[in-house]
């Protein structure tokens, strides 16, 4: 009997609005029958499910899933389209709806602040209120209802229940005010707390929204990459476009000057140079001859070649980079989280106090005892307004983030502040976020005796037709030094691996390594191995110009290290963190650089998954690591990092990717980033420790504790007060972020 392998799928899953959903349909879809293992992905709002098919079929998950009030794309052709095509609808409505609730609740508050008292006051906020509370913030309240069909609470079922309390307690003043007159109460109205609400959660659900949007469109520029048809070579020799998931590993390829490599494979005739910076990080472009390994998505620049087909699909290095990326994000219980898991607990408490309240003055015997249970209940539910615990995060968050764009650091969203002032080890990248990120011609040391303006013109008309990597750094450290060459030159040659030829009034000039010096029998002077030596000790790299017998100078390349890497690296060694570089470039260079700014440990000559493996090594050991970059090849390690950050010059994809970007590319701000989570963090803590001693001590005094020893009861309206009173208070602590130095 055949062993049935379950199935293992990505599905897109829509109307997940919350962390409590996402946790909430990964526990459901785990115990539905067949299903293996489950988890939802918040961030990229998917599901990756393993399941038995012969048990449960996708279009039953589908049902069972809209049950919940969430939705499954199992339309696998279109998902990322009807995906894309749902989170625009979504993200349209909650902007709607944060613009329309911000309208109407600013003159709602305006009348209630100052113009209380013009006629029909009362009856006017209701109208404003009305549509805020039940149309614009609609979708708490349906999320409410969802949660209690389930036997459970979130921050929905708060918001929902206190606005919706606050508005049936109003309306109820509005409409039989005598009842209160009756009982010597001044009935008080509070529509613009109910509205105000529902407008500042709006707002963080819009930001959250436009977060989720950036982490999508990292993930659709690595798909960009993949190539959608290659050139294929046929037995009998003819080329033939076809889709590259047609390519089959052994299949020979063409690839044509400016086009990216489609998929993994071995060059089996030609030559060219290959940007390769999204594997290596490296700035320079690769040469490749006959036997070199290329990679998909990297870009072949100006030479053509053939190529044997090694890894196809998911095998290949960028569809790994993909789906490391797509795997690695995700949420990671931010303090939000926190709030939510509380409101759970939270929720349930205040009504039972609240009709605890109510039913013991009911049957306390005292006067007017009916009137009081309701107002004790009332009260109870309005000062359990949830305002100042919603607003604790957010506007700490608010005024960070501004805080940290003012000093060049932006936040993409509230995790990576509340994670990263945990972080213990730090792992940079080399090249463009220690160094500057591109070649430079250091100097150039000329054969003693030698003219070397005229030399200087000669080796200027060579590199300015040659198609190296390095030619244009000669260039224009020449033009900087003040040569002009018009020369003509003729007989151009490109030596694979070794360098170039080229003839100028029938003499032979040659550029390059010193293999190819020594090839042709070309003396160097001791002058010049002197400069060769010492720049290679250095970790440049070094190349020679010469004409048929003696060289004629030695040039030096290097990619600069910043000015303030050094600094950036002690200030993190004075918080206790470690620091680690990982380069594609070789270990002379690194060991030089690691040297020179005082990092830890460096490895060198990784590829990206290598640069992913370490990151998790040392989460494995507990620590909690920064990851800092700026090309794709970073992207993987980016993902998986506790807190992601990309220097702000870096490629689109490492930034999309990072949770913080560095606009100056200045490393110092990285300790600067981690004092700013470390003051919103403290910050956030301090407003949700005062949020709940708000309650904790209005609660029971507004059920009516004081009473018996005291004869006081607090009245609605001082109870709005307080309410507003513990908003205002956290949110000035937050701004005092601002005035604070990072």
């Amino acid at each position: 009997m055949a062993i049935k392998v379950p199935i293992l799928k990505t599905y897109p899953v829509t109307g997940m609005h919350c962390a409590s959903c996402a946790a909430r349909t990964e526990s459901f879809v785990k115990s539905l029958p067949g299903i293996k293992s489950a988890s939802v992905n918040f961030a990229d709002t998917s599901i990756r499910v393993e399941f038995a098919s012969e048990e449960i079929s996708p279009s039953e998950m589908k049902k069972a899933v809209q049950s919940l009030g969430y939705d499954i794309i199992i339309d696998e052709a279109n998902s990322q389209a009807l995906k894309d095509e749902a989170h625009d609808t979504y993200f349209r409505k909650v902007r709607s709806n944060t613009i329309g609730a911000a309208l109407l609740s600013i003159p709602l508050v305006i009348i209630a602040m100052v113009f209380m008292n013009i006629p029909f006051a009362n009856y006017i906020m209701m109208a404003l209120a009305t549509p805020v509370v039940f149309w614009f913030g609609r979708q708490f309240h349906s999320g409410a209802w969802k949660q209690i069909r389930h036997r459970s609470a979130n921050m929905d079922t708060l918001v929902a229940l206190s606005t919706g309390i606050a508005y049936i307690y109003s309306a109820a003043v509005t409409f039989f005010p005598e009842v209160f007159h009756k009982a010597g109460i001044h009935g008080h109205v509070y529509f613009e707390a109910s509205a105000v609400i529902i407008t500042f959660i709006l707002l963080g659900k819009l930001l959250e929204e436009r977060a989720k949007s950036n982490t999508s469109s990292a993930l659709k520029k690595l798909i960009g990459l993949q190539s959608k048809t290659v050139v294929l070579i046929t037995g009998d020799g003819q080329q033939k476009e076809v889709p590259v998931s047609n390519v089959m590993p052994g299949d020979t390829l063409l690839v044509k000057p400016g086009t990216r490599i489609p998929v993994d494979g071995t060059i089996i005739s030609g030559s060219s140079f290959v940007d390769e910076s999204m594997i290596s990080g490296e700035p320079i472009p690769s040469e490749k001859s006959i036997s070199s390994k290329v990679y998909a998505g990297t870009i072949n620049q100006k030479g053509s070649f053939q190529f044997q087909a090694d890894k196809v699909g998911g095998d290949t290095v960028l569809a790994q980079i993909i789906r490391m990326v797509r795997e690695a994000q995700g949420s990671k219980a931010p303090i939000q989280h926190l709030v939510d898991k509380v409101a759970g607990i939270f929720v349930p408490v205040v009504i039972s106090l609240a009709v605890l309240s109510g039913i013991i003055w009911a049957v306390s015997g005292a006067e007017n005892a009916l009137t009081h249970s309701l107002l004790a209940v009332v009260t109870v539910l309005i000062i359990a307004c949830p305002c100042a615990l919603g607003l604790a995060t957010p506007t700490a968050i608010m005024v960070a983030i501004g805080k940290g764009a003012d000093n060049g650091i932006l936040i993409k969203d509230a995790e990576s502040l509340e994670i990263a002032h945990k972080v213990n080890a730090v792992v940079l990248d080399k090249t463009g976020t220690i160094t500057m990120g591109e070649p430079t011609v250091e100097a150039i040391g000329w054969k003693k005796g030698s003219n070397t303006e005229a030399l200087g013109k000669i080796l200027m008309g060579i590199q300015k037709i040659s198609e190296h990597p390095l030619a244009e750094p000669v260039v224009r450290y020449l033009t900087n030094s003040g040569i002009k060459s018009e020369l003509t030159v003729s007989d151009f040659e490109s030596i694979t691996g070794k360098g170039i030829r080229a003839t100028i009034d029938n003499r032979s000039f040659y550029v390059g390594n010193r293999k190819m010096m020594d090839e042709l029998n070309i003396k160097i002077g001791d002058d010049l191995m002197a400069f060769s030596d010492s720049w290679q000790t250095d970790a440049m790299t070094v190349f020679f110009f010469s004409d048929s017998e003696n060289a004629l100078a030695v040039i030096s390349v290097s990619d600069k290290i910043k000015e303030t890497s050094v600094q950036a690296i002690k200030q993190l060694h004075s918080m206790g963190i470690e620091v680690h570089m990982l380069t594609g470039d070789n270990v002379q260079t690194a060991a030089k650089i690691a040297a020179l700014t005082g990092i830890d440990s460096y490895r060198a000559e990784v590829l990206p998954q290598a640069k992913h493996d370490f990151v998790k090594e040392l989460q494995k050991k507990g620590k909690i690591v920064a990851m800092v970059g700026d090309g794709i090849n970073d992207s993987q390690a980016l993902a998986q990092a506790d807190v992601s950050i990309a220097m702000g010059r870096g490629s689109d994809i490492a930034m999309d990717v990072a949770k913080m970007t560095i606009i100056s590319s200045d490393l110092s701000k990285i300790a600067g980033a981690i004092r700013l989570s470390q003051m919103t963090t403290a910050t956030i803590k301090q407003n949700l420790f005062w949020a709940f001693v708000y309650n904790i001590i209005g609660i029971p005094v507004a059920a009516g504790a004081l009473y018996p020893l005291f004869g006081f009861l607090l009245n609605p309206m001082i109870a709005g007060a307080a309410m507003a009173l513990s908003s205002v208070s956290v949110v000035s602590n937050s701004l005092r972020l601002r005035t604070r130095k990072i």
